[in-house]
């Protein structure tokens, strides 16, 4: 039986770190949504979002995701291949945003995503995960975090990945972000109603974990 546990929230959250570690845990795949949203972005390129629709959806039909491995060694593939380190960029994050307000490359998305979750077990990480794509997922979660926590722990990811960016400009892309996620039309970003939601400002990653897995276990896997 496939099971399917969701991980949203905004960025900076600590989405990525925890899916990852929770998916090892539970030993099955780990799916990174927002990834897939940013390779999009990286292949087309700047300012794509301001491109007629039609030509944005014969480019669409030509990608193709698939999913291999489990728990950290969960790798995306886009057309058989690796998805670049540049995804990682603060620009190609809000790219990404831009053109996730669009909604045929957001229904792209969702089919590819919910074709891996009906034969693949996943710890799904996203923005609607819970609440659009697996809406019958039995395990949902919600992080959340104050902007300053968030813009602190995604400079020190860059700084990890040797990407030098300024700490102010981090701050003021997520706030254009969060904006945009939050109120599109198409799929805001907010919490299932079934979801569990977690502050994670003054928590670490260990801690979070374990609430994640207390909660798991309680209603069973």
């Amino acid at each position: 039986m496939v099971t399917i546990v969701t991980l949203d929230g905004p960025a900076g959250v600590g989405k990525t770190t925890i899916a990852r570690e929770l998916a090892d845990r539970l030993g099955i795949a780990y799916l990174d949504t927002g990834a897939m949203f940013r390779s999009v972005a990286l292949y087309f390129g700047d300012g794509a979002w301001e491109q007629p629709v039609d030509q944005l959806v014969p480019e669409l039909n030509r990608l193709d995701f698939d999913l291999e491995g489990l728990g950290k060694y969960s790798e995306l593939l886009l057309n058989g291949m690796p998805l670049s380190p540049e995804i990682r960029k603060e620009e190609v994050g809000l790219w990404a945003s831009h053109l996730g307000r669009i909604p045929v490359v957001r229904d792209f998305l969702r089919r590819n995503q919910q074709a891996i979750g009906r034969t693949t077990s996943l710890v799904a990480e996203g923005r609607d995960m819970g609440s659009v794509i697996f809406p019958n997922a039995r395990h949902k979660f919600f992080m959340d975090a104050s902007i300053d926590v968030r813009a602190k722990r995604r400079h020190a990811q860059l700084s990890a990945l040797g990407m030098d960016e300024d700490l102010e400009r981090i701050r003021g892309q997520i706030r254009i972000r969060d904006d945009q996620d939050r109120n599109r039309v198409v799929a805001p970003l907010k919490p299932a109603l079934d979801a569990v939601i977690i502050d994670t400002s003054a928590l670490d990653a260990d801690r979070v974990l374990e609430k994640i897995v207390e909660h798991i276990r309680e209603k069973g896997l």
